[in-house]
């Protein structure tokens, strides 16, 4: 649990440095950390990718069209089950608290506590990260390193709107992720690797993290949630194709 533990202990770093009436960081110095924090997913993202496909010529193109095939099933998969709606609809409900803080009063302490677990925990980001460090045994957890960046700087801003209770929302972060990461440590890791099957989830979340860069940097709009499903697409239709 290395990446859930940074997420979690950089959302209660940048929030208590937020306290201190500190101020955040400035326009310039916001997009060289985008674009530093692009550079390393991409690198980390595609090496996860590059580092699945083994074998000879004939074998790696297999993989690569098993890749390919568990993207398009799995975006169809999260439009049926309305991942990236979901996604958006809390997106949207924490920007309309967000707007309406300042007439908040006494709820303002609740309001900052649903608002930023709202945000940080319905990251696609949050969840892919999540899945990678348990499978990899907390060996790839970069993708939550990530995250804990982005949501510190964001604690960072966010408790000069809500206050102290941008804090407590890292409790539900460290209970999701560290579920998510538990289960696939304790569950789903020893089985895929017992039936050679690690190689495709890992191959296909290393192309999702790379995604994450170009929504980073607003180069292409994608609709990450709806792909989440690929992670368990992936190893059924490799063992469906043996």
């Amino acid at each position: 649990m290395i990446g859930t533990g940074l997420n979690t202990a950089a959302i209660l770093l940048g929030g208590l440095v937020g306290l201190t009436g500190r101020r955040s960081l400035s326009a310039a110095n916001e997009s060289l950390v985008k674009v530093l924090l692009a550079a390393f997913t991409v690198f980390f993202g595609l090496r996860l990718t590059w580092l699945s496909f083994s074998g000879p010529l004939p074998h790696v193109l297999k993989q690569f069209a098993i890749l390919v095939l568990s993207l398009m099933l799995g975006k169809l998969l999260g439009r049926l089950l309305r991942l990236q709606k979901l996604s958006n609809r809390l997106g949207r409900q924490a920007r309309q608290r967000i707007e309406t803080a300042g007439s908040a009063g006494p709820r303002r302490f609740s309001e900052g506590f649903k608002t930023c677990t709202a945000l940080f925990c319905a990251a696609p980001l949050g969840i892919l990260g999540a899945v990678q460090d348990g499978l990899s045994q907390g060996q790839y957890f970069y993708p939550l390193a990530v995250k804990a960046l982005i949501d510190g700087l964001a604690a960072m801003g966010f408790v000069a709107v809500f206050g102290r209770g941008v804090l407590l929302s890292a409790v539900p972060v460290l209970a999701l992720q560290g579920t998510i990461t538990l289960i696939c440590a304790r569950m789903l890791a020893p089985f895929l690797t017992a039936h050679d099957l690690l190689a495709p989830v890992d191959a296909t979340g290393g192309l999702l993290v790379f995604c994450v860069a170009l929504v980073m940097l607003g180069l292409k709009r994608i609709e990450l949630a709806d792909y989440l499903p690929s992670l368990a697409v992936a190893p059924l239709l490799t063992w469906l194709w043996r």
